[in-house]
């Protein structure tokens, strides 16, 4: 593996597991009160973005990272449903 596809893996890892303390605290709590349901909307988008790019780049780390990024966003959108008050 290049260096480059590392460091790649290595930054989308980091703003991937980003997501973990608001999934962390809305889990924790079941509430959502805080957390702007606009922002994830535009995150979930952006990532789906660029999953796509790095399908038809064929990129592994834009691909890994940006589908972790995804999933984990996604369930930050299930919580902000399901604990909406």
């Amino acid at each position: 593996m290049e260096w480059i596809t590392i460091l790649g893996l290595f930054a989308g890892a980091c703003t991937s597991v980003a997501v973990f303390p608001q999934l962390i605290k809305a889990f924790k709590s079941k509430s959502v009160e805080d957390v702007s349901p606009g922002m994830f909307t535009v995150m979930i988008i952006g990532f789906s973005l660029w999953l796509v790019y790095g399908i038809i780049q064929e990129d592994v780390a834009i691909i890994a990272t940006n589908g972790l990024s995804l999933v984990l966003n996604g369930i930050m959108a299930f919580f902000l449903i399901r604990y909406k008050k």
